[in-house]
Order: C-alpha cells, then sequence, then structure tokens
C-alpha cells in the first residue's frame, strides 16, 4: 500500500494556528495537496499523550463531528483550499512548545499520519 510521508502531510498544518480556547485547545488544518477523506480517527497526541476521540472533535463550515463518530458512512473530509479546525476538549495547553500528532485510515493508503511542534498563540 503506498504511504504518503509525515512531511508532506505535515503541510496541512497552518503555523501559528495552536491557540488555548474556552475548555480545551485546537488549531487549523488547510489542504492545499488534494482532497480527501478519512474513513478512521485516531487519538490525537500531546506531547506523547492520547487526547480521548470523544473529546476531539473537527469543524469545517459550521458543522461539528466528534472523531468517536468518524466511520465509513461519517467521513472526515479534507477539501482542498479549505480550513478545518481542530479543537480538544480539555486542558488548556501551557506556555511553551507542544508536539501534536494526528493519525488517520484513508482507503486506499491505510493508516498515515503527521506530527508538528509549534508554540500556543498568545
Amino acid at each position: 500500500m503506498p504511504a504518503v510521508p509525515a512531511f508532506i502531510l505535515r503541510r496541512l498544518y497552518v503555523k501559528g494556528s495552536l491557540e488555548n480556547v474556552e475548555g480545551g485547545w485546537q488549531f487549523t488544518l488547510k489542504n492545499s495537496l488534494g482532497s480527501g477523506y478519512a474513513k478512521e480517527m485516531l487519538p490525537v497526541t500531546v506531547d506523547g499523550n492520547d487526547v480521548p476521540l470523544p473529546n476531539t472533535t473537527f469543524r469545517l463550515d459550521g458543522t461539528e463531528m466528534s472523531f468517536d463518530r468518524v466511520n465509513d458512512q461519517n467521513t472526515f473530509g479534507l477539501p482542498m483550499n479549505r480550513s478545518i479546525v481542530i479543537s480538544a476538549a480539555g486542558d488548556r495547553l501551557t506556555p511553551g512548545p507542544h508536539k501534536i500528532g494526528m493519525h488517520f485510515v484513508v482507503p486506499g493508503f491505510g493508516e498515515i499520519g503527521f506530527d508538528f511542534t509549534d508554540e500556543v498563540a498568545d
């Protein structure tokens, strides 16, 4: 099965978008690589620790869905040139750099993922 290198997927992350919000933290992805979708989400990680799937959501065009609801019928879409906000409920991030990881299952590719390191925006 072909693999998509993490260094290419890392370009999905909008640098500087990592921020604390009420009830947790979030970041933005913008797809300039090619349309696609995931049929399964794996836990987002922050500094090596999993965020429970029900605590993580994605928002596209005003519609929000929990990662644990993603399946063959309810996919995680990655439309071209559109922004997707990934939110994690729970503790806010402390000041300083954080390593965030994201993995998902894409038909035809299997499990793919990437990580990035950024600091919480002011």
